[in-house]
């Protein structure tokens, strides 16, 4: 019951009718965005950033939020300059979860018929690197958006958490399966059976997040990282992303065999020659992504 007491004030922000920002934010591509903040950062402007920017409903994760994300996505997939992205919201929240003011009235037959929250998924499918930078609440939605990302950094204040249980309903976007293979069995059951969230410590212990950081120091971090992500090989960087994934989807064998096959690959591009000779002629390797 304290969970759910705790919880029926965001509950109740998100209820409220679709927050709608005062001005819309433009981004290189020429397009206008009413829930996003979107530009390039980094010294080389070869990093993307995304900031969710519905901050009266906590970035409560409404249809047209997620249609601007994946606008916003695809492209920085096209665009040759970033290396990498960074995923953030406000100081008081990375995203208080799905807008339940959108999904209240679904039947079966909508969702099922609908593919509801299907347009959610390209996230998981973009092939550069994301890192969420999550302040505040990350519950929900909020929560299975940041495990869709890469890497995780989180706020000292930060808390995560899947809290479905206590609308009568469960994780419908990746929560039960990304979450248990992130911290395990029992603390992934307890907070989807319970409610409850955990916050940035407990989430760094049980290994859902890499690093923790000041507040206010956390998105400027997050996008060091990336940079150091993006002035490697392009083409190197997502091999290795797509081994790495691989690990949750095959057995130890089939994933050996696959990294093997990926390193062999490695070996037919320009880059790699570079990188070696960079490093026996004691240099500085410059990739041309190739």
């Amino acid at each position: 019951m304290a969970a759910l007491r705790a919880l029926l004030p965001l509950l109740r922000i998100q209820l409220r009718p679709a927050a709608r920002c005062y001005a819309l934010r433009s981004f290189a591509s020429g397009a206008n965005f009413q829930y996003i903040i979107a530009e390039k950062r980094g010294k080389n402007n070869n990093v993307g950033l995304i900031q969710l920017n519905r901050p009266k409903a906590l970035n409560a994760l409404c249809s047209g939020l997620i249609e601007e994300l994946n606008q916003v996505l695809e492209t920085f997939e096209k665009d040759p300059a970033v290396g990498a992205v960074v995923l953030t919201g406000g100081d008081k929240a990375f995203a208080a979860g799905a807008d339940i003011k959108e999904m209240q009235n679904q039947t079966f037959q909508d969702c099922y018929s609908g593919k509801f929250l299907s347009h959610w998924d390209q996230l998981s499918r973009f092939q550069k690197p994301v890192i969420a930078a999550v302040n505040g609440y990350a519950l929900g939605g909020g929560c299975e958006l940041a495990m869709m990302c890469d890497i995780i950094y989180a706020g000292e204040k930060a808390q995560f958490g899947q809290p479905e249980i206590l609308l009568g309903t469960i994780p419908g976007a990746g929560g039960t399966q990304r979450l248990t293979r992130a911290v395990g069995k029992s603390l992934a059951m307890e907070m989807v059976l319970t409610g409850d969230r955990i916050s940035a410590q407990e989430a760094k212990q049980a290994g859902l997040v890499s690093k923790i950081f000041p507040v206010e120091t956390l998105v400027e971090e997050a996008i060091q990282c990336a940079e150091k992500i993006a002035s490697n090989s392009k083409i190197i960087v997502a091999m290795a992303k797509e081994s790495v994934n691989a690990a949750f989807e095959m057995t130890l064998t089939e994933g050996n065999k696959l990294e093997k096959k990926l390193f062999y690959s490695t070996f037919a591009t320009d880059d790699r020659k570079e990188g070696m000779s960079a490093f026996v002629e004691k240099r500085k390797a410059n990739f041309k992504d190739q």
